[in-house]
């Protein structure tokens, strides 16, 4: 599915309040009845206070290493990556951007940041600050690959321009791969991995951090779903961050190197395009350009070729063959199928890295 970004402007806020209803006991009379009865009636404010306090002490260890950054498209949100004064954020947010200007959860005055390089096939982007203020604090990123769905988790970034900011929800799902629209400023990525999450993701929380309740960022809010039957506004509910796993391996080769060197992507090795069928549906994918050494050339494929599976997936279109190769990894054997002068054909194919 292609989904918005969530960079924005400054906005009005919402304020929208929760009502917690208890419970009655049961009718009956006598000493046991009632000290059970008070048993009950406390324990869920214990547990309500206790978790509340998970959520304070998480925000204020967190909320400092999230920043705002000013684009000249907008704002977006980052990630201190470490103590040099990097900072992790979407491709989206910087977009052609070179310089910045960042304002941390605790500062009064903007600082600026330079671009150290832009990863946007992940969206994906790390900048730099020139001056790092003393006490800068890096976040502690976690292993995405143990969230579970169910798991509490709090997104942090500043949604609509307000800073600073923090919503609530659970990992609703993982595994997501998801492509974000070109409009707006998007990259067109295709992402695999993503953690689906229902904590409010609005514009602006783009590169901000979704954080579990032990103070690891567990990802980077990106997307969020759009509702079409709403003129194509968010969703509520129903938001994506990209995987810490990925920003990490990202992030490290760009801090060290000014570049990604591994993508640890797959790719067929073609430029294409989605072409339609006799009843103007979406029918496979024709080859434009095949890239001189890559797979598909290396298979014996051509310009012309319309590819219609990758395995055992069936393709239609551009998004779908990207959706099919991001759950791949380079080196991976499989088969192409695809038409050529009207007739089907098949090729095994060993796929390249992005």
């Amino acid at each position: 599915m292609s989904l918005p970004r969530t960079r924005a402007v400054p906005s009005a806020a919402v304020l929208i309040t929760v009502a917690l209803v208890g419970g009655c006991s049961s009718a009956g009379s006598g000493s046991g009845s009632g000290d059970s009865d008070r048993s009950t009636t406390q324990a869920a404010p214990a547990a309500a206070n206790d978790l509340q306090e998970d959520y304070q002490k998480v925000i204020k260890d967190v909320l400092p290493s999230v920043v705002q950054i000013g684009a000249a498209d907008g704002l977006g949100s980052g990630v201190v990556y470490d103590d040099k004064g990097h900072i992790v954020t979407n491709a989206h947010v910087v977009g052609k951007g070179k310089r910045f200007k960042v304002t941390t959860a605790t500062g009064e005055e903007a600082l600026t940041a330079d671009l150290v390089a832009a990863y946007p096939e992940q969206d994906l982007a790390v900048i730099k600050l020139g001056d790092v203020p003393k006490g800068l604090k890096a976040a502690k990123f976690g292993d995405s690959t143990k969230a579970e769905v169910g798991q509490i988790v709090l997104a942090m970034g500043s949604p609509l321009g307000l800073s600073s900011s923090v919503t609530q929800g659970i990992v609703s799902a993982t595994g997501r791969t998801v492509s974000e629209g070109r409009s707006g400023g998007g990259t067109g990525a295709t992402i695999a991995n993503m953690v689906q999450t229902s904590a409010a993701i609005n514009p602006g929380n783009s590169g901000g951090a979704l954080v579990d309740l032990d103070g690891q960022v567990i990802g980077i809010p990106t997307l969020a779903a759009s509702d079409p039957d709403m003129g194509d506004s968010a969703a509520p509910g129903i938001g994506f961050a990209i995987p810490s796993s990925m920003v990490k391996t990202v992030a490290d080769q760009i801090v060290e190197s000014g570049r990604v060197t591994d993508s640890g992507r797959a790719a067929l090795g073609i430029t294409g395009r989605t072409v339609l069928g006799d009843d103007y549906r979406p029918a496979g994918v024709a080859v434009v350009e095949t890239q001189k050494d890559g797979a598909a050339a290396k298979a014996g494929m051509t310009a012309g070729d319309i590819i219609t599976r990758l395995g055992d997936d069936e393709i239609t279109t551009i998004n779908s063959l990207s959706e099919t190769l991001a759950s791949a990894e380079p080196g991976q054997k499989t088969r192409v199928t695809y038409v050529r002068d009207g007739a089907e054909k098949t090729a095994d194919v060993t796929l390249g890295e992005m």
